[in-house]
């Protein structure tokens, strides 16, 4: 069945999303990473991106805020770019794990691979994969460049945020020398991690995150610059992966309830991919006990079920003017 959907419709879903949740309490930021702490916890956002650059946004969508996991998605995009999706299975994995993000028994549990490229053990896997090989300024200006041909403009670097997580990423180092001991790093480990824990403090708003999610949801076109960010067989990849572990040990309820391919990360922003139709992105920080944000779920809950959208329904939605 092929229902039309407007723009009035979409752009009066994702208001109404916002009035409905600005007031929610709960959760609390990522405490155990000090810059993170410390941000504005009131803030929330939500942004949404048509495939022909249009834009909805309402709230602090200009606040530009570190992407930690949603990077996740990006990094994979360039694997997978550079080396194709048979050889990111058989390196990297796409299972989910059904444990938290920073897990290491999950290592064990997938006889020692780092399961899939949306888990910190994967996350860092892919980043020791972007070529050139040991190279790391060579392989920086290739994670930096993805992720500005995705956003439709440069992320900056927020080197106190960058500082506080090379401080603070004890768990990532025993995943990272676990992977080593097991041959699932390709490159050096130590460059590794650093590139991942510099990818993880970007700074980016969540105008830019919601383009990067429709550049997916447009088989790779970013619809701002109309540049073609990946290659278009590999989008159902990208999407899922984020299906199967966007939500991490919380990823089937969340897809039950909402029916939405997303991407969490613990600096508050959750990211969705509606296939065709659009990209969004809702931006809060407190999080709740898997790192994901209270608000954001929120939001992405109710704009799903007022437009009555499901990516596993059998009812296809048209865009249409009116």
């Amino acid at each position: 069945m092929i229902s039309r959907l407007t723009f009035d419709q979409i752009s009066t879903a994702v208001h109404d999303a916002y009035e409905a949740c600005k007031d929610i309490k709960g959760g609390q930021n990522a405490h155990y990473i000090p810059y993170l702490a410390n941000v504005n916890s009131d803030l929330f956002g939500i942004s949404l991106c048509l495939p022909d650059g249009r834009l909805i946004s309402v709230g602090d969508t200009d606040y530009r805020f570190g992407i930690e996991s949603v990077s996740k998605v990006h990094t994979a995009i360039l694997a997978l770019e550079q080396h194709g999706a048979q050889a990111i299975l058989d390196d990297i994995g796409a299972d989910a794990t059904g444990l938290p993000f920073n897990s290491i028994f999950a290592i064990l549990l997938e006889n020692d691979r780092p399961s899939t490229p949306l888990v910190n053990a994967g996350a860092i896997a892919a980043c020791s994969l972007v070529k050139p090989h040991g190279d790391t300024d060579g392989k920086w200006k290739a994670i930096f460049d993805n992720m500005t041909a995705l956003l439709g403009s440069e992320p900056q670097l927020i080197d106190e945020l960058y500082q506080s997580e090379s401080a603070t990423n004890f768990d990532n180092r025993s995943i990272t020398w676990l992977l080593q001991e097991y041959g699932r790093m390709y490159d050096d480990p130590e460059m590794s991690l650093d590139l991942y824990t510099r990818q993880c403090s970007l700074g980016v708003t969540a105008e830019q995150l919601a383009i990067s999610a429709a550049t997916i949801a447009d088989d790779g076109v970013n619809p701002l610059t109309k540049q073609r960010a990946f290659g278009a067989e590999l989008t159902s990849k990208v999407v899922a992966l984020m299906s199967a572990v966007g939500f991490y040990e919380h990823s089937g309820d969340w897809l039950y309830a909402t029916g939405l391919p997303a991407k969490t990360g613990v600096g508050g922003a959750v990211i969705g991919v509606m296939p065709g139709l659009f990209g969004v992105c809702a931006f809060a920080p407190p999080l709740d006990d898997a790192g994901n944000s209270v608000k954001a779920q929120a939001a992405l809950k109710h704009l799903m079920k007022s437009l009555n959208l499901n990516v596993f329904s059998n009812t296809h939605f048209d865009l249409v003017e009116a």
